[in-house]
């Protein structure tokens, strides 16, 4: 029987199923922790509901940076086979980039679900980074993007739409810093990320920009992590308001909240699942459902829900569960 996901789902509907959680740390202790709790998680849930992203950007000593990547490279090759282990490398202008490419993605490309680049300003940059992937014998490795200026965010409809990438990530911080003073340091708040202007048309900008190519937009980090209320209203607000599929977490605490945040109702699920149901039934022609009409324009939508219903954890119906075995829904 043909898959649901390749019936419903096109290049403008979300091309990539991924956890809607994606946990950083760079120190050894914590990313040893992380991969720990990762498959303590997976265990509990019955499927890996966050990445973990080995850290060398801010994770690496200046100095140290070779030293660090060959950790990483160790840390990613020693994971259990079914942990969805990534890494950050420096920027693309930064001396560290190309040994980090060389090492982390020549030794363990085959073992990483994805390489992150912070600070990515163009489509040149994403070249540059795919040109050394190849180079490294990783020309299957997908990539995850950084956008972190009001230039990126510019160029960010034609950076989501380079084959190679598969996600954006919004960089609050360098974002605002960039600035040079005309955005206020309330803007980086849990708080005033939501409320100012051109950070939020920035966010909006990079969803829209993600979604138009079927890629996925990864919100990014709450720094009160100590806060679990506001880490909770902010992920419920970049996933209902501003179109987020995905999220960073930056503290083991947040991981949870997110996937909370993210995840349908159980009575969405179970509708979902009763409709698609329907639809499979009819051959995906169109069926009356609860009143209403539905055709494979609003099918795709609650298959969607169904795909985040098993990103974030819930159970679901028999009746589609089949359809999510790890060969048939993992990501492409």
């Amino acid at each position: 029987m043909t898959h649901p996901r390749s019936i419903l789902l096109g290049s403008q509907a979300g091309a990539f199923a991924l956890p809607v959680c994606d946990h950083y740390s760079g120190v050894e202790a914590r990313m040893r922790k992380s991969l720990a709790l990762q498959a303590e998680m997976a265990e509990e849930f019955g499927t890996c509901v966050f990445d973990v992203t080995l850290d060398c950007e801010d994770g690496a000593p200046v100095g140290g940076e070779v030293e660090h990547a060959q950790r990483v490279v160790e840390l990613a090759l020693a994971a259990a086979p079914q942990a969805r282990v990534a890494a950050r490398v420096h920027p693309v202008d930064h001396p560290a980039f190309d040994g980090d490419v060389a090492t982390i993605a020549g030794r363990a490309g085959h073992r990483l679900c994805h390489l992150m680049v912070p600070k990515v300003e163009s489509v040149a940059d994403v070249q540059r980074v795919a040109d050394a992937l190849d180079a490294a014998g990783a020309a299957d490795l997908p990539l995850h993007v950084l956008i972190e200026s009001p230039a990126a965010i510019h160029r960010a409809f034609d950076i989501a739409a380079h084959a190679r990438v598969q996600s954006l990530s919004f960089g609050l911080m360098d974002f605002v810093s960039a600035h040079g003073g005309a955005i206020p340091a309330h803007a980086m708040s849990v708080v005033g990320q939501f409320s100012h202007p051109l950070v939020l048309r920035a966010k909006m900008e990079m969803a829209s920009a993600c979604h138009a190519h079927g890629k996925v937009p990864a919100h990014c980090v709450v720094t009160e992590f100590k806060d679990l209320d506001a880490l909770s209203a902010a992920a419920r607000k970049a996933a209902g308001e501003l179109g987020y599929t995905r999220m960073w977490s930056i503290h083991p605490d947040q991981i949870r909240p997110i996937l909370a945040a993210f995840a349908p109702s159980a009575r969405e699920v179970d509708a979902a699942a009763a409709l698609i149901e329907r639809a499979m039934a009819a051959d995906w022609a169109p069926v009356q459902f609860d009143g209403r009409l539905h055709d494979r324009a609003s099918y795709r939508y609650f298959w969607q829900v169904l795909e985040r219903a098993h990103q974030t954890g819930l159970a679901l119906p028999g009746t589609v569960q089949t359809y999510f075995a790890e060969p048939a829904s993992a990501g492409h």
